[in-house]
């Protein structure tokens, strides 16, 4: 019976949780869930548990915190007791060493939130909005020692809605996720999925997120900005400059207005910025700096921005 077969769960954050919750429901035997260590959070920087920690423990499965994993010879003699028929990677947030990859007879599978080869790296999910994708998805991958490049498993595909953002499509990729590896794991000990090799020559990057990636460049297209707005959510954002100081744009999209770049434009209680191809932005909600998002129209009656005036000086 395929759920008889020892497995390791290693994921932290909220995404890796249905996987492992999927993962239990279905019956399989989990026997430890490696997930990253306590981090301190909040105001009063308390320690905090990793998602996938609350859950192990809701679900009564034994939890592993290592610091680190390359030389830890402690997780290789407990990894080499559970013999594991497969190692499940799940946002884990370490770089699997090659012992570990050695380890189990159906090696270290990996739930990655896109469509390989496309958007390899630490933000799948964010560069796909970012770049306009209509379509984005999850694939289950064996583990090699490249970044994302090892054999395709399964994949399955999910529309990118207009309206998405990084926060609301990362669930939902989730959810399939989890339900495509119970798909890998069966066809696995089955002997019915044929790993495929990835078409390095159509690879794209994902590269982690950097503070400045959610600085507003307006040579780019209002769409441009709308879909970089939307896929760098909650961070960095989208983030420009008004009158010397800094000034978040929370919510906007797209507008027909006709406004020089980087120029504001007040029109019937409404706020427009002009962008890059002659396109405009229409502002629906501002966070300026040090205060809390306000709509457009309180930002209007708030600090009476007049039209000419620029945005990024």
């Amino acid at each position: 019976m395929v759920q008889s077969k020892n497995l390791v769960f290693c994921g932290t954050p909220q995404f890796a949780v249905p996987t492992l919750e999927k993962l239990a429901e279905a019956g399989f035997n989990l026997r430890l869930v490696l997930t990253q260590p306590d981090r301190p959070k909040g105001r009063g920087l308390g320690l905090v548990a990793s998602p996938v920690k609350q859950v192990a423990l809701r679900l009564g499965l034994p939890v592993y915190q290592p610091e680190k994993i390359k030389h830890n010879e402690e997780l290789r003699f407990k990894l080499e007791q559970v013999a594991p028929a497969a190692i499940i990677v799940v946002g884990y947030g370490r770089i699997i060493p090659n012992w570990m990859l050695q380890l189990p007879k159906h090696g270290n599978i990996n739930l990655h939130a896109s469509l390989l080869p496309k958007f390899r790296g630490a933000a799948p999910i964010q560069w796909a909005i970012a770049n306009g994708e209509a379509l984005t998805g999850v694939t289950t991958m064996r583990i090699d020692e490249g970044l994302d490049t090892g054999d395709i498993l399964l994949q399955q595909q999910l529309a990118i809605l207009n309206e998405d953002t990084a926060e609301t499509l990362s669930p939902r990729l989730a959810a399939i996720g989890a339900e495509l590896m119970v798909e890998t794991l069966r066809g696995l000990a089955e002997g019915t999925i044929s790993p495929q090799q990835q078409k390095n020559n159509e690879a794209t990057l994902a590269p982690i997120l950097k503070k400045e990636d959610g600085r507003i460049d307006f040579s780019r297209s209002a769409l441009e900005i709308y879909n970089r707005l939307r896929g760098f959510q909650p961070w960095p954002g989208a983030f420009t400059s008004f009158r010397g100081k800094a000034l978040g744009i929370t919510a906007a999209k797209p507008s027909e207005e006709n406004v020089p770049q980087t120029q504001v434009l007040v029109k019937e209680g409404h706020l427009f910025v002009g962008c890059g191809d002659s396109t405009a932005l229409e502002l629906l909600e501002l966070q300026p700096e040090g205060k809390k998002r306000i709509p457009a129209r309180d930002f209007i009656h708030g600090y009476r921005p007049r039209n000419g005036e620029r945005l990024g000086e």
